[in-house]
């Protein structure tokens, strides 16, 4: 299938510049680039849509450039924003510019023989940027009318928006521009919400390029949203990151197994490398069996792996399982670690102290009296196992890896004891 066919039948498509000439450029191989800005240590699963479409397309034999954001990083993007953005310091940028680049390259192959991807820095050409070679060379290619008609612009002006922020297209034109003299890449991909800065590049290679034969190309993927009407990547917890220090894979898994019915499809073509007929089955399964949740089952499985590998995928649908079953106990002490990284803990150095206590210490009640109705009407669960004894001590609970106790209070409610 002709990859911009694939990418349509995913409802990957939101825009294109010349639908008609790019399906003709595709037919063989073509180099393309997409931005990432560090405005963070990490990337973020809203990061997740254009990193894939970078990997489809490597897949599909072309070359894409991964170009981190080191000197835009430094200037902020309006796009998305209603306000100025904090300014960060080049050593922060830095740092995080690097570790964008470490994860960046988990999906992408830089060694491959055929169509390797690059991966650039626009600080390289930015950071050298004098304000005469800016203004005149640069700068007077725009107009500023159509600068200001751009969505991004015109919806921060009743606001405010700064010179800074405001000429933050003309930098990230330039970037399409360099990249495209030094690369030979023809085309500029992104989210929706980057359309104004991507026909901008156009427009700049156009301008600069007169008497060339160079036709570029702009494309951009729909924003990715939820039917619930609440913001995709965040949770209770906040963004959902791709640093496992940041979310753990199995919170990782959790956002994605819980997905709405109404999105899983949407997600499984968006977010998986399975074939448009795998995923159909997969949506007549949601249809006519949605009890059974398979979809989202091999939804979390794919992007998890994806993003985490084969063993933090395992682990993460261990704990699920060990959660849903209450098979607590068969867990390992790591395990537990990260499947109750976020619930309250507290620490018992007391051994003699009476499991009543325990759950007035770790909150799971507000007194003593609460404790003992809890534990006599078989509320309370330790390592899964129901505990009906108000006279037992944490001394006599089980324990995992001599390190921590489990306490479920409830249906949902889960407690971690951890043993000093």
């Amino acid at each position: 299938m002709h990859i911009l066919d694939d990418l349509k039948a995913r409802g990957l498509v939101y825009q294109t510049t010349d639908e008609e000439a790019l399906y003709k450029r595709l037919e063989s191989p073509m180099t393309l680039y997409c931005g990432f800005d560090p405005t963070a240590d990490s990337l973020h699963i809203g990061h997740l849509l254009p990193t894939l479409m970078l990997r489809r397309f490597q897949l599909a034999g072309h070359r894409p450039i991964a170009l981190v954001g080191g000197g835009t990083g430094l200037i902020g993007d309006p796009s998305g924003k209603t306000s100025e953005r904090t300014l960060n310091s080049t050593e922060v940028v830095q740092e995080w510019s690097d570790r964008i680049k470490d994860q960046l390259s988990q999906f992408l192959d830089f060694e491959g023989v055929d169509n390797p991807a690059i991966m650039a820095n626009n600080y390289d050409w930015l950071g050298s940027l004098n304000v005469i070679e800016f203004l005149r060379d640069i700068g007077k290619n725009f107009s500023l009318g159509t600068m200001l008609a751009k969505d991004s612009v015109e919806s921060r002006m009743s606001r405010g928006i700064s010179f800074t922020e405001f000429s933050y297209q003309i930098l990230q034109s330039y970037d399409f521009f360099k990249l495209n003299e030094v690369y030979g890449c023809e085309m500029q991909i992104g989210g929706s919400d980057q359309w104004g800065n991507i026909t901008s590049g156009t427009d700049l290679i156009r301008r600069m390029s007169v008497g060339e034969d160079r036709q570029v190309h702009g494309l951009t993927v729909p924003l990715v949203t939820k039917s619930d009407g609440t913001k995709f990547g965040k949770t209770e917890g906040g963004a959902v990151w791709l640093d496992p220090a940041k979310t753990s894979p199995y919170k990782f898994y959790q956002f994605w197994i819980n997905t709405d019915d109404r999105d899983v499809v949407k997600y499984l073509k968006f977010f998986t490398f399975l074939s448009i007929e795998e995923i159909n089955e997969l949506a007549h399964e949601v249809e006519t069996q949605p009890e059974k949740r398979n979809a989202h089952r091999v939804l979390a499985k794919e992007v998890t792996e994806l993003v985490h590998g084969p063993e933090a995928r395992e682990r993460a649908e261990k704990i699920s399982q060990a959660l849903f079953t209450g098979g607590i106990a068969n867990l390992t002490a790591a395990e537990v670690e990260e499947g109750f990284s976020d619930v309250p803990s507290a620490d018992v150095e007391d051994q003699e102290m009476l499991l009543v206590d325990a759950l007035v210490k770790v909150g799971a009640v507000t007194s003593k009296r609460q404790a003992r109705e809890s534990i006599e009407s078989g509320a309370v669960y330790v390592n899964g196992d129901r505990q009906s004894d108000t006279a037992l001590t944490v001394a006599q609970l089980d324990k995992i890896e001599n390190r921590f106790i489990v306490i479920r209070r409830g249906k949902k409610n889960y407690y971690l004891i951890k043993i000093g």
